[in-house]
């Protein structure tokens, strides 16, 4: 995969924080070597977060994050300021830009403190060198930076490489589990909600996985799947199917096959597999009234009949026998106050970096409010969690 067509959900995300003309629009100019974030002498021109996928060398594919100023005034300067500190839950690699004439100030302080709680690697760049008299002695993930005569970008930049190998680890989707040569059967339907002319970004990367594993990967639709699996002429390692047709696949898996879903496999690769499974194990207990929350993170056009508005309370309901409450988020949307709901049913977040489902994961966990996905909310609904879940030893 072409670093222009790396998922955004997969670039190291690096956010830019920092007072407002501390000169962090200028920095991230210098450091992209584009005109990226726009540079004014009016305090407080970055009114939102703003975010642009690109290649960053040494680092390769990223996410630069350009937000508004930390010191922002009045009540839409506290939206933005709220605004800025959300997406530190999305933040592999924070840069503090701070006016290096003026120092840290109590925002830059408490930025740090947050950067620290939330275990999230940090630099402080030190803007301004050319203008300060006797740049004073700074630490070790700190630097003197000029974004107006370009000096010690080129050493900026390597600090941000050197702090996001950090966070760049080894993960598979499904590499693990499978050998070269192994058959893989992937089944994907085709609806009004699929892409036209393309595969969703799951099933995608799915397939990337197996062949960078030197296994086969064979796709079909949910009612070519017997077939298939009869004409094959040798036992699949896996079948892999998308959670709207689980049962129908599940019947027409034999049972020495293993099974499971996309879903299932991400919410794996994105650390919270454990957890979703014991989330869904809150069905059992629901009563009458209780809300769920039911949270996308991407945004889309809803279908007529859309899998997280309709389908999924529909099944919820006709599973409990209970008259439930549901709300609806998507996108960046994810409130910070769960205590009113009894579930939390997130889609497979492959829209969403690790970090950020992480979060979201941990403020529910937090709250003490259990949290599955779609997949494996189907698969318990349905009596077959547990045969999906057989791939994984671990679980």
């Amino acid at each position: 995969m072409g670093m222009n067509q790396t998922p955004a959900s997969e670039r190291i995300h690096i956010g830019f924080f920092g007072r407002r003309n501390a000169g962090k629009s200028s920095v991230i100019n210098a450091v992209t070597g584009q005109n990226l974030a726009i540079v004014s002498q009016v305090r407080g021109t970055t009114t939102d977060p703003v975010y642009k996928t690109m290649e960053l060398l040494p680092m390769g594919p990223v996410m630069v994050i350009d937000t508004p100023g930390i010191d922002d005034e009045g009540d839409l300067g506290a939206l933005r300021v709220k605004r800025s500190y959300q997406v530190l839950n999305k933040t592999d690699v924070a840069v503090l830009v701070v006016d290096g004439c003026l120092g840290k100030t109590r925002e830059d302080e408490a930025l740090i403190e947050r950067f620290r709680k939330k275990g999230i690697p940090f630099i402080v760049a030190y803007n301004k060198a050319d203008q300060c008299e006797e740049p004073a002695p700074v630490k070790e993930n700190e630097i003197w930076v000029s974004a107006k005569v370009g000096s010690n970008i080129h050493e900026l930049k390597e600090m941000i490489a050197r702090q996001g190998s950090k966070e760049d680890k080894e993960r598979r989707i499904v590499g693990d589990l499978i050998k070269p040569s192994d058959f893989i059967v992937l089944v994907v339907p085709i609806d009004k909600a699929a892409p036209k002319g393309r595969l969703i970004l799951p099933q995608q990367q799915t397939i990337r996985d197996i062949l960078e594993s030197d296994a086969v990967s064979i796709v079909v639709k949910e009612n070519e799947l017997k077939n298939t699996l009869n004409q094959l002429g040798k036992k699949p390692a896996l079948v892999i199917t998308d959670s709207q047709v689980f049962s129908r696949v599940s019947e027409d898996t034999p049972e020495d096959i293993l099974l499971t879903s996309f879903s299932i496999l991400f919410a794996r690769y994105k650390g919270s597999l454990k957890d979703n499974v014991e989330g869904a194990k809150c069905l059992e207990t629901l009563r009458d009234g209780d809300k769920i929350l039911i949270s996308e993170g991407c945004t889309h056009h809803r279908q007529c009949n859309d899998i997280g508005t309709v389908k999924i309370p529909g099944w919820i309901r006709k599973y409990t026998g209970k008259s439930l409450e549901f709300e609806f988020t998507s996108g960046t949307e994810f409130p910070e106050e769960l205590g009113e709901y009894r579930l939390i049913v997130h889609c497979g977040g492959c829209m969403l970096n690790e970090r950020e489902m992480k979060y979201r994961m941990s403020c529910a966990r937090d709250q003490k409010v259990p949290m599955t996905n779609y997949g494996i909310l189907i698969a318990y609904i349905k009596g077959i969690l547990k045969r999906s879940l057989q791939p994984f030893p671990e679980i």
